[in-house]
């Protein structure tokens, strides 16, 4: 049995002959002891720095609380799993139980990427999850991402509120439960990337101001509260091990960073991506993803792979529903030109001053990066679940013009994602959920209905009121996907039209895109855009898309091979040369001859 156990310098180490080493910094105490199950505490030694540790009898699956001497008893912050929540005790586990079935996977090229985003809680935790897994290697898709797992406060949660990182929600399953979904995906030829938050702890649950108020600044805040404190080595050792813990221990192919802008020492995120390339094996394929929204190119060049590219979106979104509230408002000057420049040069903020950030520079040039660089969506998390009703585009966007954009995702050469339930173009909301109780949940509440009161929409306070509470179950329970859509018979669904697009982007695309560069974007007219690549191979990929409403000009060379259309046979109908309202086409020149890359 191969153990892939990632020793750490903190919490709770298995160490044999029947004892476990339990070590955690506490600078704001002078003593600290360890109750193991229902004993009396034991003092641990004091050390440099700030630390305590011991090496007590004790066993795995045993649980055990820090005392410090006010008497009260709190969770290991690096706990591996916790008994009860964020409020019970944490737990020793001896992580080389489980046996790997597929110890001798490497994972795939980040060019092979086709992510799907999920909340495990949705799927019905990671057991739950591990027998939906064919459906989705079915599919085309070849990564899965997991919104944040860590342990959170309750039952239900985005995962962004996690308190205790290293420990998998026991909600969701048990560690091993969680290692075999993981296998499971590696056996199905699928990537799982796992969204970690770094830039906060939640409101509720968070154990670390009592042990180590240094681990937070005093004089900076956060949207979240007081910002953490990156500066202090500590700090940085904590997190560096707990992204090589999830990517060691739990084999997980890559980390999608939360809100990186929000981490005040970008020094830190440099430092952490080089430790992941030094101390992972060298032959395994792992992947490190951004969500930026400085527009950081330097970041893409320095370690991580790739940026979730909310300029994309933005842009889609607008020219698909035309809204303009908040940080759309950026895009809805022109968002033609916006396409045209997203899909000639990834970014559409580059530099130039943004209204949302009362008029400052925001971004860097980015043509010169690897067009994997860049991870397109038309719907996630955050854009289904920030709104005030959840709405997806399938309730929002005419959908001829939708299916075109999502035609154009699947198949531009940058990293496509799809969120839950797009593939059957699901209907049913996704929502802001919690499960918080008293203060903490009034307050989550009446927050969220006073930001949205800053809305059109939302200015009448009956109508705000008919906001979905975040800690209702039936706010949970609306957001589980109707899986039902995926039992339809097979025929002509929309799930098998996006397996089709993927089969294509499979066969024609996928090995041609390392070495793939933009040749540029021009724009037909309004929501029309031409945009080409030279593929690695040296084939030129063309793709036309019209997401406006009316017939513009098609510059397509008739030379080119065909690859894809839509509406079906619409350019066989229509005038020569005219691309129709809601349409995509995409068609491949092979290299010349010659020309071998």
């Amino acid at each position: 049995m191969r153990c892939f156990a990632r020793s750490l310098p903190f919490g709770a180490e298995v160490a044999g002959n029947g004892k476990v080493r339990f070590r955690t910094w506490a600078p704001d105490h002078d003593a600290l002891s360890v109750k193991i199950d229902h004993d009396t505490p034991v003092p641990l030694q004091k050390a440099a720095d700030g630390w305590f540790e011991g090496v007590l009898p004790c066993s795995p699956g045993a649980t055990y609380r820090y005392v410090p001497p006010d008497g009260s008893e709190l969770a290991d912050p690096a706990a591996r799993a916790q008994a009860g929540g964020v409020s019970g005790p944490s737990v020793v586990v001896d992580p080389c139980t489980y046996q790997w079935r597929h110890a001798d996977w490497l994972g795939r090229p980040w060019s092979n990427a086709v992510v799907y985003e999920l909340h495990v809680g949705a799927f019905g935790g990671f057991n739950g999850l591990r027998e939906r897994l064919p459906e989705l290697a079915a599919l085309g898709i070849t990564a899965i991402e997991l919104m944040p797992i860590a342990q959170f406060p309750g039952s239900r949660n985005w995962g962004y509120d996690g308190v205790l990182p290293f420990a998998p929600a026991a909600c969701y399953g048990s560690p091993d439960e969680l290692k075999a979904m993981v296998d499971t995906a590696h056996g199905l030829g699928l990537m799982v990337l796992l969204d970690v938050v770094y830039n906060h702890f939640g409101p509720d649950g968070n154990v670390m101001p009592r042990l180590a108020s240094a681990f937070f600044r005093d004089d900076l805040d956060t949207p979240w509260g007081p910002a953490i404190d990156f500066r202090r080595p500590q700090v940085r050792e904590y997190f560096i091990g707990n992204a090589l813990y999830w990517l060691m221990e739990y084999r997980f192919d890559g980390l999608r960073i939360d809100a990186a802008h929000a981490i005040t020492e970008r020094a830190w995120l440099v430092e952490m991506a080089a430790t992941v390339r030094k101390e992972v094996e060298t032959v395994r394929h792992v992947h490190l993803v951004l969500e930026n929204e400085h527009n950081d190119a330097g970041l893409l060049q320095g370690g991580f792979d790739a940026q979730w590219n909310d300029d994309a979106h933005h842009v889609l979104h607008v020219l698909l529903t035309g809204e303009a509230d908040a940080y759309y408002a950026d895009y809805a000057a022109d968002p033609t030109d916006g396409l045209a420049k997203w899909l000639g040069d990834g970014f559409v903020y580059q530099g130039q001053p943004c209204s949302h950030r009362d008029g400052a520079p925001r971004g860097q040039p980015s043509s010169h990066l690897p067009t994997t660089a860049f991870v397109n969506c038309l719907q996630n998390h955050d854009q289904i679940g920030n709104r005030a009703l959840g709405e997806r585009l399938s309730t929002l966007a005419d959908p001829d013009a939708l299916r075109a954009a999502t035609a154009l995702l699947l198949l531009v050469p940058q990293v496509p994602m799809l969120f839950m339930g797009e593939e059957w173009n699901s209907r049913r909301p996704f929502l802001y959920f919690t499960d918080h109780h008293g203060e903490l949940a009034e307050a989550v509440r009446e927050g969220r209905r006073r930001e949205f009161s800053k809305f059109p929409a939302f200015r009448d306070p009956e109508r705000r009121e008919r906001i979905p509470d975040p800690n209702a179950l039936e706010t949970f329970t609306d957001s589980i996907p109707d899986f039902e859509c995926v039992q339809a018979p097979p025929g002509s669904t929309h799930r098998d039209w996006i397996r089709e697009l993927l089969a294509l982007r499979h066969h024609a695309l996928t090995q041609r895109l390392p070495g793939t560069s933009a040749l540029g974007a021009e724009v037909l007219g309004p929501g029309a855009v031409v945009a080409r690549w030279r593929m690695g191979d040296g084939a030129v990929l063309t793709i036309l898309v019209n997401l406006g409403k009316e017939v513009v000009t098609d510059p397509a060379p008739a030379s080119d091979q065909l690859l894809f259309e839509t509406p079906t046979g619409a350019f066989d109908r229509m005038c020569e040369g005219c691309l129709v309202p809601g349409s995509m086409l995409a068609l491949l020149a092979p290299a010349p001859e010659g020309d071998a890359r």
